[in-house]
């Protein structure tokens, strides 16, 4: 069974700056993918960030590229750095941890932290 717990949502004013945190365990031994998807009211599930284990591979979505930076140690907790945070960035954040990135959905995920931007 794995455990993933995030940490690090608030509200903070369009510009300012947010560092989301996300620690998996339990038994994460074959999962190398680790990643944040974001949700909010009304709108569809997107994809955020996802990183390999090691960092060296990374993947944005375009409404972040450039704002946003995951990272990731070197046991099981990721971080997103966002910057320059939007009002359309308020949304439900959800960390995730799969096997694959390309599997990142079907993984197992947190229970999400809330990301609110006021213009």
């Amino acid at each position: 069974q794995v455990q993933v717990v995030e940490s690090g949502g608030g509200s903070v004013q369009a510009g300012g700056s947010l560092r989301l945190s996300c620690a998996a365990s339990g038994y994460t031994y074959s999962y190398n993918c680790m990643g944040w998807f974001r949700q909010a009211p009304g709108k569809e599930r997107e994809e955020v960030a996802h990183i390999y284990s090691g960092g060296s591979t990374t993947g944005y979505a375009d409404s972040v590229k450039g704002r946003f930076t995951i990272s990731r140690d070197d046991g099981n907790t990721v971080y997103l750095q966002m910057n320059s945070l939007k009002p359309e960035d308020t949304a439900k954040y959800y960390c995730a941890i799969s096997d694959t990135c390309a599997a990142l959905a079907l993984g197992y995920w947190g229970q999400g932290t809330q990301v609110t931007v006021s213009s």
